[in-house]
């Protein structure tokens, strides 16, 4: 009699893939958040295997800030084009225009905050009613607190407090009109999980990833790239570093790592020897002891 075996990376794929299907199945209009970031590349590859041959059959939504890194946006253009999805932009750059959000001034300025504007414009707009994200429980103590279908009021609010019990995987997708959900298909998922289903499905992901010559400077001891959007401070000086990025986000608030690893085997070595979050580079998140959770309650994925 053969045997049927699952490792762990096959059962976290599974349980991804049902809650992808369970998604399609119990909503009418969802939509996959798409950054360019790994988290959320894989999930957009779950969901390529939980339809092939079909397509993909909601479209991908990426919240644009005007600061995303450039290597960002081209790997984007790209995956799109090759799994041959719709993909849905909503500019922060737009909001500012119209007056919907302010942009913040000085040297810390960024567009992380109200980029929530974007991304509640974009699904009001387009009348999503789940949004499907790469977010992980082991990212951040706010996160840890979701379920995998995080209700949202009309406003797009998130209380801790009011979430659906999930017993069984038996997921609750009722709601009022107008009312929406958040759904993490990857949320038991950690970081090391993820590096390693990338080595072991052939996942492309973006050169910001591994070991890289970029000009950089130290801001409050974490390594922030040389970008033309950021004001440095008169002591911050520009030198040529050999880094890469754990986490992708705007260029304003994303930290880099000193680093060799240049492939996905060095970079797995070295994420199971650190001791650090893969947030812990991101200035956005040390505003506040919860600056998640509030970014999170007032609509922020």
């Amino acid at each position: 009699m053969n045997s049927y075996n699952l490792n762990h990376l096959k059962e976290l794929e599974s349980e991804a893939i049902y809650i992808v299907r369970e998604v399609a199945a119990q909503f009418e209009n969802p939509v996959l958040l798409f950054s360019g970031g790994k988290d959320s590349i894989v999930c957009a590859h779950i969901a390529k295997k939980a339809f092939y041959p079909a397509k993909v059959p909601f479209p991908l939504m990426h919240v644009d800030t005007g600061h995303n890194f450039p290597e960002t946006i081209q790997f984007r253009d790209k995956f799109v084009k090759e799994i041959g999805a719709n993909l849905i932009v909503a500019s922060v750059q737009d909001a500012i225009d119209q007056g919907l959000a302010v942009e913040e001034k000085g040297f810390n300025a960024s567009r992380n905050g109200i980029q929530t504007v974007a991304l509640l414009k974009g699904i009001e707009d387009n009348k999503f009613d789940a949004a499907m994200g790469g977010a992980r429980r082991d990212e951040e103590k706010a996160r840890a607190k979701e379920r995998f279908f995080s209700h949202r009021d009309e406003f797009g609010q998130w209380d801790p407090k009011n979430q659906r019990a999930e017993l069984w995987n038996i997921f609750n997708g009722m709601k009022h009109f107008g009312e929406n959900f958040r759904v993490f298909p990857i949320s038991n998922w950690t970081e090391m999980d993820v590096w390693q289903y990338i080595l072991a499905e052939g996942i492309e992901l973006p050169s910001l990833y591994f070991s890289h010559q970029r000009d950089c400077f130290i801001r409050d001891g974490v390594v922030m790239f040389a970008s033309d959007v950021m004001d440095r401070k008169p002591d911050e000086k520009v030198e040529k570093m050999t880094v890469r990025f754990r986490t992708i986000g705007d260029m304003t608030c994303t930290g880099a790592v000193y680093s060799e690893a240049d492939d996905l085997e060095k970079i797995i070595e070295e994420v199971a020897a650190t001791r650090t979050t893969e947030r812990g580079t991101r200035s956005d998140d040390k505003r506040s002891e919860a600056a998640m959770e509030d970014r999170k309650k007032l609509g922020y994925f």
